[in-house]
């Protein structure tokens, strides 16, 4: 069943019971440290814990979800934002589909980081990564230091996807791990069509993965609107 959202259709996902999978799809969740990382991901694998101590080095979890009928099991890299652990983590980078790119909207030295962790992203995992940008924290709206219109600007200048979350509350972080995991499954049904076509070269590719920017209404009806629609098959 699907449901109507700013005049976009989306597509209801539901977890799926144990069987059969059709995909398995890295995804890493980055940012620096003290931004809600772990507990975004805790949230989305359904293990949200409020006392949530500093992440070392990398941590592992999944969730097995279906997208269009095909069962896609997430495996998702939770690391570490200190500096001391760049190192490491960045040899997990290495093979990942997406990636969640976290700041807090509270620290306006989280953001300014973002440009970096982008740029090393790009280059251990490649320049053709799927990148969701998170604006975590939203529900501290007293506090914020980061307006959501630098955030779109930013995502948009850098072909990225963009949402406001709380992992408290659990606003939008659903939909933002399933619109990420969505838009991979779109990209590989696309590259999947072209390649039988005999028409993917190594500049599509880089292109096809490419993300389009996603607008977010801030405050208290927090929600995913899209600006514009990658092309995907219903493979």
């Amino acid at each position: 069943m699907n449901e109507e959202m700013n005049g976009v259709e989306v597509e209801n996902h539901q977890e799926h019971a144990p069987e059969k999978i059709d995909y398995v799809f890295k995804v890493v969740v980055i940012g620096d440290s003290a931004v809600g990382k772990t507990q975004i991901l805790s949230r989305f694998t359904n293990e949200f814990c409020f006392d949530s101590k500093s992440t070392i080095g990398v941590e592992f979890q999944t969730r097995t979800v279906t997208i269009k009928s095909k069962v896609i099991k997430a495996q998702i890299w939770d690391t570490a934002g200190q500096e001391r652990y760049r190192a490491v983590t960045s040899a997990y980078y290495r093979g990942a589909l997406g990636a969640m790119l976290v700041y807090d909207i509270t620290k306006r030295q989280s953001f300014d980081h973002v440009a970096r962790w982008v740029e090393e992203l790009r280059a251990h995992a490649g320049s053709s990564i799927a990148i969701m940008l998170i604006g975590n924290k939203a529900d501290l709206v007293d506090l914020r230091a980061v307006p959501t219109e630098d955030a779109v600007e930013f995502a948009e200048d850098q072909g990225l996807f963009f949402a406001e979350t709380s992992a408290l509350s659990g606003d939008n972080v659903d939909k933002a791990f399933f619109k990420l995991l969505g838009e991979i499954y779109g990209v590989l049904c696309k590259k999947s069509l072209e390649c039988g076509n005999g028409k993917l070269n190594g500049a599509d590719h880089a292109t096809a993965l490419k993300g389009s920017k996603i607008e977010v209404i801030a405050g208290p009806d927090l929600e995913i609107s899209e600006m514009k629609k990658l092309s995907t098959c219903s493979c």
